[in-house]
């Protein structure tokens, strides 16, 4: 189930008893932090959560699959996410693999 930032802000309300137009406020405010952070080639460090960071991807030749044209893909900086390791054993125990 995807759950989206209208599902966050409407759950964070409840268990806050704030109004969602403050909570739907503190989440992107919050979002835009990491993001202006992540602009600045900083890292985001959450401790039991994880760290978000920026990698160097080094650029490549590419193949559009319509016409078999190759293009060029430059250099760039992709943010990712790394979970801390507690996170990771917390999911792999109550995510059972099929």
């Amino acid at each position: 189930m995807t759950r989206t930032k209208a599902y966050f802000v409407e759950r964070l309300s409840e268990k806050t008893g704030l109004p969602r137009n403050q909570v739907k406020i503190l989440i992107e405010e919050f979002l835009e932090e990491i993001k202006e952070t992540l602009r600045n080639n900083d890292r985001v460090e959450i401790r039991g959560f994880g760290v978000f960071v920026n990698r160097f991807r080094k650029g490549k030749i590419g193949r559009n699959p319509r016409n078999k044209v190759e293009v060029r893909i430059p250099d760039r900086y992709q943010p990712t996410f790394k979970p801390s390791r507690d996170f990771r054993k917390e999911i792999e125990r109550r995510i059972k693999v099929q």
